[in-house]
């Protein structure tokens, strides 16, 4: 009679991290000493609510009229009060658009890193072929992809893109971003990346706590990867942007906090009515 072999137990996360997905979004956890758990700061939440974006404003603005142009005949024919609607949520459906397509480009080039062949839609192919590109060109050695950080004291988790090897840049160990939006690359890229750099500890495949420390990390890139081609911008990773990291953080957190927020107003003054 021939023996069933047991299945092997898959391994136990005995990290005090952890990612949580939902729908499109996500969140981090980290356990504490008494056995509670705080919910984490993201990084690019983080930088979201603590870098003032001005030019997220025109943007807005130049989205809506680029839809409300596009769309004319289609708006015509709504309610005055549905036109006005679509026209408030057109810029979040070209944002989410814009989102949906860099996942998938990152989703792709993360897959084709690790040497898996994939099938690419069309109206991203142009992308992939840059990324694929990239790989190529700067010879690139993968170490890690999609892998999640945090920092058990600065209280931040986030979830970085990729750590590599280049065989034109010998003895180096670079933590590199994909960015995909059109514009590309701002500042505070910097700062993303050396918040993930600065990070206390990592998950590994196992999805067990390892030390950022023994990565190695010397270099911090960013990756502007295009329909027609790509970039690579070698960003700074030092004292002065993590001091504008935790800047950032320290005004995210704090306009975030209404019960903070409200100690910044007094009640009401009235005036004195003389005697």
């Amino acid at each position: 009679m021939a023996t069933k072999t047991a299945p092997k137990p898959k391994p136990t996360s005995t990290s005090r991290f952890r990612k949580r997905k939902y729908g499109k979004n996500h969140a981090y956890y980290l356990r504490q000493a008494d056995g509670s758990e705080v919910k984490l700061d993201g990084v690019t939440t983080i930088l979201s609510n603590g870098i003032p974006k001005p030019a997220l404003v025109y943007w807005a603005a130049n989205a809506t009229s680029d839809y409300a142009t596009d769309h004319w005949d289609e708006l015509a024919e709504l309610p005055l009060s549905k036109r006005n609607e679509t026209l408030r949520k057109s810029r979040y459906a070209i944002s989410d658009e814009a989102k949906a397509r860099g996942t998938e480009v990152h989703d792709l080039a993360e897959r084709i890193a690790h040497g898996e062949e994939v099938e690419v839609p069309t109206e991203i192919r142009g992308h992939v072929e840059s990324a694929v590109k990239f790989l190529d060109e700067f010879e690139v050695e993968v170490i890690l992809t999609e892998t999640s950080v945090f920092h058990d004291r600065a209280l931040y988790g986030g979830t970085f893109d990729l750590l590599l090897r280049s065989k034109l840049f010998p003895g180096r160990v670079i933590l590199a971003d994909w960015k995909t939006n059109r514009t590309g690359i701002y500042p505070e890229t910097a700062l993303q990346l050396t918040a993930y750099a600065k990070a206390t500890h990592y998950l590994d495949a196992e999805k067990r706590e390892q030390l950022i420390s023994e990565l190695g990390i010397t270099d911090t890139w960013a990756v502007w990867i295009r329909s027609d081609g790509y970039e690579v911008y070698d960003m700074e990773c030092s004292d002065d942007t993590w001091a504008a990291f935790a800047h950032a953080a320290g005004v995210a957190r704090s306009i975030s906090d209404k019960e903070v927020a409200e100690t910044w107003k007094s009640a009401p003054l009235r005036p004195r009515v003389a005697a």
